[in-house]
């Protein structure tokens, strides 16, 4: 049985952090305050002070990851410089593993190449005081992975990251749900193959869609070709992207209102709505009871 067990964090790169917070605030989002990262450079080495500083929609089993490249004079282990050049928006997605090291063992095993197991941490405001949130990860080979940068971590201190007074929001929201992968034609199978590998799954087809889910984890895949059925009139950055993010609510209903109270435009769906990456900077958001 794996031992990746869920969504870790979905990350949204700006190069406007106090933009990007208001807008996900309208959303209904209650988000963290700042943090700077400290990230490991490579397997076994200390984390050092990186460029970035985020701030965190946190929903104590899984979080949204908002953040900037704020110091272009420190270190860029993880890329971030990279990804906000090409664009911004939803670019990293991180799933839950129960221990890191079990992981990047058994990814190397499985023929993925990764970093080995990285350190990270940052220094957050709790009731108690200030405490040092410590994560390890293990990256995929970002050349490898054209629909955006894909690890897995492990939480050390969760309850430091996931601090009750920043996981009760407006919106109601209580989780990620799924994430929507769109795959160019030429890349579509190495792409699958790559997160069937990583979950020990197999995938099955509902439409236009390609799936792989367990109780905990919904990863969603379709062809760029075929993407105008799913995602009709959205954004395109590339061939293959983080297109979206399925948000779980308690009630679909109120959060549309808020939502829509707050001059963002939504579309209805099924069990509930959808709001276009236009306007939720890059990634795009359903929302479901």
């Amino acid at each position: 049985m794996t031992e990746v067990s869920g969504f870790h964090h979905a990350g949204i790169v700006t190069r406007d952090l106090d933009g990007l917070v208001r807008r996900y605030t309208e959303l209904g989002f209650t988000v963290s305050p700042r943090s700077r990262q400290l990230l490991g450079a490579g397997a076994d080495e200390p984390p050092v002070q990186g460029r970035t500083a985020d701030r965190c929609v946190l929903f104590g089993d899984s979080s949204i990851e908002l953040f900037d490249n704020v110091d272009e004079s420190a270190p860029d282990p993880w890329h971030t410089r990279a990804m906000v050049e090409r664009y911004e928006g939803l670019r990293l997605l991180n799933l839950e593993t129960v221990d890191a090291v079990v992981t990047a063992e058994r990814l190397a095993a499985a023929g993925l190449r990764t970093s080995g197991v990285l350190d990270r941490a940052c220094d957050v405001d709790t009731e108690d005081g200030v405490r040092t949130v410590r994560a390890k990860a293990v990256h995929i080979d970002p050349r490898s992975t054209p629909e955006g940068y894909l690890g897995l971590a492990q939480y050390l201190t969760r309850d430091y990251a996931h601090r009750p007074r920043s996981i009760v929001h407006d919106n109601g929201a209580r989780g990620i749900g799924a994430v929507l992968i769109v795959a160019s034609d030429d890349a579509f199978d190495a792409i699958v193959d790559r997160y069937t590998r990583i979950l020990e799954l197999s995938p099955y087809e509902e439409g236009p869609l390609t799936l792989l889910r367990t109780g905990s984890v919904h990863v969603e895949f379709v062809r760029s070709a075929d993407v105008e059925k799913v995602l009709p009139g959205e954004p395109v950055p590339g061939g293959s992207y983080l297109a979206a993010m399925t948000i779980r609510v308690d009630d679909a209903a109120e959060a549309r209102d808020i939502v829509e109270d707050n001059g963002i435009p939504t579309q209805p769906t099924g069990d509930g709505f959808f709001v276009s990456a236009r306007d939720a900077c890059g990634a795009g958001l359903f929302f479901t009871g």
